[in-house]
């Protein structure tokens, strides 16, 4: 076995936990392909991607929870996002949970609108779960199809799986980054005193 299908049997497990907590589909489309490519189980893909997500959106239920004065929550509270997720958990609270993180644009800030809301803690946890394994599931399954796709019209890749298989890794923890910093800068950048 390669030096390089070693790292990416390593750690591609832990760059489609972040990728999937930080990024979104992007990390779990790429873990799939590499379940097709056997450089990673398609079982360890979607259990790492559901974890991820599951966890980033519990703790932003939790946060929406219990800092609902924070400065963070106040900000978010006040997007527009925000008081459409708030409009749609209130008329349809289950089919809220479950689909939030298939719509484009509401990720971040459904699941803090979900802990401001009235939906009893231990209820969003079980949704939070099925929801979750839903959305990796789908996008792994996604992932590994387009990898046996991209065979059926270039035909095998003959020494290329594992440069492929760097390259997606790299790229989806450039794009997990490359989203941290961003949610994080707001945080992060010094500020100006008046």
């Amino acid at each position: 076995m390669g030096h390089i299908e070693q790292l990416l049997r390593d750690y591609g497990p832990l760059g489609v936990f972040l990728g999937a907590a930080f990024e979104g589909q992007t990390a779990v489309v790429a873990g799939g392909f590499l379940a097709h490519l056997k450089l990673m189980s398609v079982w360890t893909v979607a259990v790492c991607a559901c974890a991820g997500s599951g966890l980033i959106d519990q703790a932003l239920f939790l946060a929406g929870r219990r800092f609902r004065d924070h400065e963070f929550v106040v900000r978010t509270s006040q997007t527009a996002a925000f008081a459409k997720a708030l409009r749609f958990i209130e008329r349809y609270p289950v089919s809220y949970v479950i689909a939030f993180r298939f719509l484009f644009g509401l990720r971040l800030a459904s699941p803090i609108a979900i802990g401001v809301s009235r939906m009893p803690a231990v209820r969003f946890l079980l949704l939070n779960i099925l929801s979750a394994a839903i959305w990796a599931g789908t996008f792994t399954a996604i992932g590994f199809w387009f990898g046996q796709t991209f065979e059926a019209w270039f035909g095998r890749f003959k020494g290329l799986e594992h440069w492929l298989g760097v390259a997606l890794v790299v790229i989806v923890a450039a794009i997990a980054l490359y989203h941290l910093v961003k949610w994080l800068w707001p945080y992060l950048r010094p500020r100006h005193q008046t």
